[in-house]
């Protein structure tokens, strides 16, 4: 019988740990990094190094040519790993120098989201609605036209949508309540009246049967659990075929988070067409968002042609009354 492994076991074991804790400090779940220094400790024991200043260059790029990683990103995900628990050692005082020199590969696939205007969202929603009740979903048709609408309507990410219970959604301030999502941060989202009416028309469905308990989840399956996100994936990317969607040249096919960059790039058009300076409002979206920084925001941003029209009209704008002075002679 194969023992089961315990904690790391390398020289650099207890570096490892510790930075791990550093970060789920942070609220960081750090899962998948965890795994990836897993790889890198198993790789220094397999070595027999057996003091940290061994840990060079040279070594560090052997660890990452033992791991193949055909494409750029995973790649990068592994090397900047590394990176980050070594310049993490510096930053403590542990090492004078990081020994990961090598540099990232360069990615040259740009993934570009497809972005759904209010008309394709409606047609997606009517859809949804549409489905016929199967499998163990309840009332499947309008648990799937609900979220979609929550994922388009408040750019939320799907996990949070699947995790919402009854209790969640306050109707008298109009806030749907996100607890520890990403970064276990927590945060209230409001929505309007429309999102209200759908919301109560929903539920009250739903309790049709009899009152649900406050803290039973607001999308479930027939047993009282909820809704699966790679469930909720599987449907949309069901359905969206349906759509006959014209993609722009260089964009993929739909994926479920395409709702959340949409959003972000709808809401930054709203602005644009109220006169709204957008740069104002960067930290308020990225509030919204549940994001640490306008610097994750700015990855939803994508450049649409609506965008770039409204751009060109607010700078037509403020340069026509300039160009059209007369200049002195």
């Amino acid at each position: 019988m194969k023992a089961i492994r315990q904690g790391f076991q390398s020289v650099m074991g207890p570096d490892i740990e510790q930075f791990i804790a550093y970060k789920r400090a942070l609220g960081r779940h750090y899962l998948v990094e965890e795994k990836t220094l897993t790889l890198f400790d198993n790789f220094l024991s397999a070595c027999h190094v057996g003091d940290v200043s061994e840990v060079d260059a040279d070594l560090i790029d052997q660890f990452l040519i033992s791991r193949p990683r055909p494409s750029p990103r995973s790649y990068n995900h592994l090397h900047c790993t590394v990176s980050r628990l070594f310049s993490w050692l510096v930053s403590q005082g542990r090492l004078d120098r990081t020994p990961v020199l090598s540099r990232p590969k360069r990615a040259t696939y740009q993934f570009k989201p497809y972005i759904f205007d209010a008309a394709n969202a409606c047609r997606l929603l009517d859809v949804a609605r549409a489905l016929p009740d199967k499998g163990g979903t309840l009332h499947r048709g309008r648990s799937y036209h609900a979220m979609f609408a929550i994922l388009y309507g408040l750019g939320l990410r799907v996990s949070e949508v699947c995790r919402l219970r009854i209790e969640d959604v306050e109707f008298d301030r109009r806030l749907l309540v996100i607890r520890e999502s990403k970064f276990n941060k927590s945060r209230f989202v409001p929505f309007g009246p429309k999102m209200e009416v759908m919301l109560k028309d929903y539920l009250i469905k739903r309790e049709h049967g009899g009152r649900l308990p406050t803290g039973a989840p607001l999308f479930s399956l027939r047993g009282g659990r909820q809704i699966n996100p790679g469930t909720v994936s599987q449907t949309f990317h069901h359905i969206v075929p349906g759509l006959s969607l014209d993609l722009p040249p260089g964009c993929s096919s739909p994926r479920l988070h395409d709702l959340r960059h949409s959003f972000a790039v709808g809401t930054l058009l709203r602005w644009y067409r109220s006169g709204i300076d957008p740069q104002a409002r960067l930290l308020t979206l990225a509030t919204f968002l549940g994001h640490v920084d306008v610097n994750s925001t700015a990855v939803y941003l994508n450049i649409t042609m609506s965008l770039l029209q409204e751009a060109n009209r607010r700078f037509e704008a403020f340069a026509t009354p300039t160009m059209t002075e007369e200049l002195p002679l």
